[in-house]
């Protein structure tokens, strides 16, 4: 990661044995060892915060999204009373334009689709 060699450790190692000595060695790699859990743990959960943040904020722009798109949709559709109504947007496969051609009367060959009720005046 920091591009240390196998050399450059031992020198480290063989500094530190002749600056704390043989006795407080062990001790001072073991407390150095629990220095560098606790800073890996502390930046991965800071990490971990920092996407969960994220996150949150693309779920809550994608929601203000749509209700902004719903929105719109309502102001056309009071804009322009005389304009169809228009289905509000879902996730389900728009038609086939075969499908919205079909003639409304019955026709003597069977479909594999039923053909959509007759609308009352």
């Amino acid at each position: 990661m920091f591009g240390i060699s196998f050399s450059e450790l031992l020198l480290v190692g063989l500094v530190a044995l002749l600056v704390l000595g043989p006795e407080r060695l062990p001790g001072a790699a073991r407390t150095a060892g629990l220095w560098i859990g606790r800073l890996k743990r502390s930046f991965n959960a800071i990490k971990m915060e920092v996407e969960r943040e994220i996150g949150a904020d693309d779920i809550r722009r994608q929601l203000h999204n749509e209700h902004i798109l719903q929105m719109e949709q309502e102001a056309k559709r009071i804009l322009n009373p005389l304009a169809p109504a228009q289905p509000p947007a879902s996730t389900e496969t728009p038609a086939t334009p075969a499908a919205e051609s079909a003639p409304t009367q019955p026709s003597a060959t069977p479909s594999s689709e039923p053909s959509p009720p007759p609308r009352a005046p």
